[in-house]
């Protein structure tokens, strides 16, 4: 009976679970995740602890939920790395920070991380702003179209708004080396980061300030962007082939945010 907790009517339990500790998640991208167990196979489990026997006559009913989707962002082939990161100024944030399983070391990185995440969405926003089409914005999400370059003006508009004010809920209880963060998209504003996000530089190319403007682009109230290509060279040949997956990309708005090399 002790690997139970007894709920009353009404009540209620959640728990983090980390599930690269129990998935390979390494390919990164979407997946689709459900609880599903019968009820009558606990309930026998629990009758056997309590009786020492098999309990007759229970119904097959099922407690099974609806899937949710949950993205995990992996490390492309290599990392592609500035030997000198940008410096930018700390910005003060009108939003919090709250952490789960963070050192103390880890929570100054992430704030620093959240700063310069602040200052690549403001930039990116005035770049916009401007109406400004130059190769920056070619180059990632491909020929100009009025329609396309005003969904991704909204989309910055958001990120901008959600990683300056906000508050983040950061958790760092995922320890996979091969996946950067994830998120929930129905769930803003919790980051979970993982191994990769450690190694990576705050700021250039993917980095922790580019990652969480990537993870911020994926909850549904921000840009609800998907992960239809990883890395800059797929990115790149996303935004020359399907522009309108290209604007619809989470990889696309990082490296726009970021633009390492820069692009005018």
């Amino acid at each position: 009976m002790q690997d139970y907790i007894e709920l009353k009517p009404g009540e209620s339990l959640s728990a983090v679970v980390d599930l690269s500790a129990f998935y390979d998640m390494r390919g990164g991208g979407q997946y689709q995740v459900t609880y599903a167990r019968g009820a009558s196979d606990v309930i026998r489990e629990v009758m056997q602890a309590e009786r020492g026997g098999v309990a007759a006559g229970i119904g097959a009913f099922d407690m099974s939920r609806g899937s949710t989707s949950v993205f995990a962002d992996s490390t492309p082939g290599a990392l592609d790395m500035d030997s000198e990161e940008t410096r930018s100024p700390i910005i003060p944030l009108a939003a919090s920070n709250s952490f789960v399983s963070c050192s103390n070391t880890r929570q100054t990185q992430l704030a620093t991380a959240r700063n310069s995440s602040v200052t690549y969405a403001s930039n990116s926003k005035s770049y916009l702003t401007a109406g400004t089409t130059g190769s920056r914005y070619t180059w990632w999400f491909g020929t100009y179209n009025s329609s396309r370059y005003s969904t991704v003006r909204s989309h910055f508009n958001n990120i901008y708004s959600a990683l300056s004010s906000q508050a983040y809920t950061f958790n760092c209880s995922c320890s996979d080396s091969g996946t950067y963060a994830y998120v929930y998209p129905t769930q803003p504003y919790k980051v979970y980061l993982c191994g990769a996000f450690w190694s990576a530089p705050n700021t250039g190319t993917d980095s922790r300030a580019g990652t969480l403007v990537h993870e911020t682009s994926h909850f549904n109230v921000v840009a609800g962007t998907k992960d239809n290509a990883y890395g800059q060279t797929a990115a790149h040949n996303l935004a020359v082939s399907n522009p309108t997956k290209a604007v619809a990309n989470a990889d696309s708005h990082e490296y726009f945010a970021e633009n390492t090399p820069a692009r005018n």
